[in-house]
């Protein structure tokens, strides 16, 4: 079931298009309304619920991890319906990119929004001027999780619209990867960035959506990998770099 988080996930071509990158084949329900989500008292994204053959929840999981142990819940319950060909052990799966199992790393950065209806850790001086055009600096340090714009931006309830060429996102992590949700403009047309790590190139810890020298380009909606740390330890910094102005930027994940 897909509910949207974001307004650009409200478009069913949108999300077409995500289940055929996937590869996802079987059926998935557009909940934009969010009556299923509200069914279910729901507040997470991912959430896992388990319903046995009767239509009881046995078991629900939230956030990301325990893939093997929802597997194991999975085969059990499929047993007791009287499945006859649930294949024995786990499945061996070779995930890339985005799609990879987060680190194990005990402190991991978390999900951070750029719009003002759910920002924190935001750095920049005085703040977020809330559905204007303004300019934004960043302050020479920035502790764990903090994050700041820099250049002209517009920052809505969703997410931070950039006014003018070369505005920047830095943010200070902790974990193995770092990905960003990021629009192209609103008529569609293409924006190339530049990532650099600790101030330099990210080389062997570019993401799989960055060359080695932090070049990038955002041509469709979607999250995007910046970073995947080789030797992942300790804190760095990050900085995204747009060339051209109508870009959006919505949220940071990290793995």
């Amino acid at each position: 079931m897909h509910t949207p988080e974001f307004a650009f996930e409200r478009v069913v071509a949108n999300v077409q298009k995500a289940v055929r990158d996937l590869g996802v084949t079987y059926p998935v329900a557009v909940d934009s309304d969010y009556r299923i989500w509200g069914a279910f008292n729901n507040q997470y994204w991912p959430a896992l619920y388990f319903i046995d053959a009767n239509g009881t929840i046995r078991h629900h999981h939230f956030g990301e991890g325990e893939y093997d142990e929802s597997e194991r819940i999975i085969k059990q319950l499929l047993h007791e319906a009287g499945a006859k060909d649930v294949t024995p052990g786990l499945a061996d799966v070779s995930a890339q990119g985005v799609q990879a199992a987060a680190s194990d790393l005990y402190q991991i950065s978390p999900e951070t929004y750029v719009g003002y209806a759910r920002a924190a850790n935001f750095a920049s001086p005085g703040g977020a001027r809330k559905d204007e055009a303004a300019r934004y600096t960043v302050p020479a340090t920035l502790r764990a999780d903090q994050w700041a714009l820099g250049g002209r931006w517009k920052v809505t309830s969703e997410g931070a619209i950039l006014e003018q060429p070369h505005g920047r996102i830095v943010y200070r992590f902790n974990g193995r990867d770092l990905h960003l949700v990021l629009g192209p403009t609103q008529d569609g047309q293409a924006v190339h960035f530049r990532v650099t790590l600790d101030g330099a190139a990210p080389g062997p810890n570019k993401g799989a959506d960055v060359s080695a020298d932090g070049a990038g380009v955002v041509t469709e909606h979607r999250l995007y990998q910046l970073i995947r740390l080789a030797h992942p330890k300790d804190e760095h910094t990050v900085e995204i770099e747009f060339a051209s102005p109508g870009v959006e930027a919505f949220a940071f994940t990290f793995g």
